[in-house]
């Protein structure tokens, strides 16, 4: 990473974002020079640091990755990641200052897998945007769900929920809303 793509990555993030996912995304496009997503899964003991965008383009085997990366542990099912979720995660890490990797919750849910945490949990939607690969699940030791909150929340891309009792912050790329204490 350059000094000045690093800078410009910083910059980007003190910059306040529109109201909706079409105007978030120029926002996300003015991120620095490139993208980079750094998650861990405890539950299969992967860890992922990947550079996915560079200079207005994905980076095609980055974007495998992260693909692979999110799949449904359970079932070990494999759904396209929607990268705009990927840039609201990323974004929203950006603005929290921290070089601490994700910790990935839940990214791609089989509709298996869906069903079984529907029967144990009412907080789980029976069309969730995990089935599409359109959302994830996450925590970082460093900040509280509070805090990732309101950094998802500053993008305006998609929906964001707090569920402060299970230390996770979900983010998706759907239409902007907020839900959770």
């Amino acid at each position: 990473m350059t000094r000045r793509a690093l800078l410009g990555a910083f910059a980007a993030t003190t910059v306040v974002a529109a109201p909706t996912f079409s105007n978030a995304a120029g926002f996300l496009k003015g991120a620095g020079d490139i993208r980079r997503i750094r998650m861990t899964a405890p539950r299969t003991g992967e860890t992922l640091d990947t550079i996915y965008w560079i200079e207005g383009e994905y980076i095609r085997d980055a974007v495998k990755e992260i693909t692979y990366f999110m799949r449904d542990w359970r079932t070990d099912g494999v759904h396209d990641i929607d990268l705009r979720t990927v840039d609201i995660m990323t974004a929203a890490h950006n603005m929290m200052d921290v070089t601490e990797p994700y910790m990935l919750i839940s990214g791609y849910r089989s509709p298996e897998t869906n069903a079984m945490l529907r029967s144990r949990s009412s907080g789980v939607a029976k069309n969730s945007r995990h089935l599409k690969g359109q959302a994830a699940d996450l925590r970082l030791g460093s900040r509280s769900v509070n805090q990732m909150y309101r950094a998802a929340m500053a993008c305006h891309g998609g929906g964001v929920g707090r569920y402060t009792s299970s230390n996770f912050v979900h983010m998706d790329c759907g239409p902007v809303r907020s839900w959770g204490s």
